[in-house]
């Protein structure tokens, strides 16, 4: 069954969704560009389809807007074992798959439990991406110990020791790219840096 005109239809439809959520959030692109740091002349492309959308371009803009990039996506159901479409436990942590199809990388919404702090360091190939969306998280990075709160990042290589659960007071709720062969997440627009006076 030739599947190209449906994903060519979820692929056009991206677009006109971006933009009416924004619209439905009272957001210009002037704000939605100061928010992701992405340009406002990319976004306004990406919403009339003339720019092709990405994860680089969608993740920002789904954090932005507060939405899952599944409803920015919308894609077609394409029947695979290896994807997971409902929420499901690991390890008493929720996992909720974000993208539906298979790929080089794969993005998750991760909900831990207050009770998952007791540090069990793990190896393994692979790259991986953090962003708290709410709670602290606490991350083993080899020889480090961080804490993360709302709105920062992680990214490291998996092949370090490394561990991230809760700080033990409360449940915290994360967005995980995962690379399992080592890909990376490429950013290509990031906001121009403050020059200090």
């Amino acid at each position: 069954m030739d599947r190209q005109p449906e994903i060519a239809g979820t692929l056009a439809g991206i677009g006109p969704r971006v933009k009416a959520l924004r619209t439905r959030r009272d957001m210009t692109l002037t704000a939605l560009a100061a928010s992701t740091g992405i340009s406002k002349s990319t976004l306004s492309r990406l919403e009339s389809g003339q720019r092709k959308a990405s994860l680089e371009l969608l993740l920002p803009v789904a954090l932005a807007l507060g939405v899952p990039l599944d409803e920015l996506v919308a894609a077609p159901t394409i029947a695979d074992p290896r994807v997971h479409p409902t929420a499901r436990k690991v390890n008493g942590t929720t996992v909720m798959p974000l993208t539906r199809q298979p790929g080089p990388l794969q993005a998750y919404k991760m909900i831990i439990p207050a009770d998952r702090c007791e540090p069990d360091p793990r190896v393994h190939d692979g790259h991986e991406w953090l962003y708290v969306l709410s709670g602290r998280l606490r991350l083993i990075l080899a020889e480090h110990d961080l804490i993360l709160g709302p709105g920062e990042t992680a990214e490291f290589d998996t092949r370090q020791p490394h561990w991230f659960g809760s700080t033990g007071r409360g449940p915290v709720e994360i967005l995980s790219l995962f690379g399992s062969q080592g890909e990376r997440m490429h950013v290509r627009a990031r906001p121009k840096s403050r020059s200090t006076p």
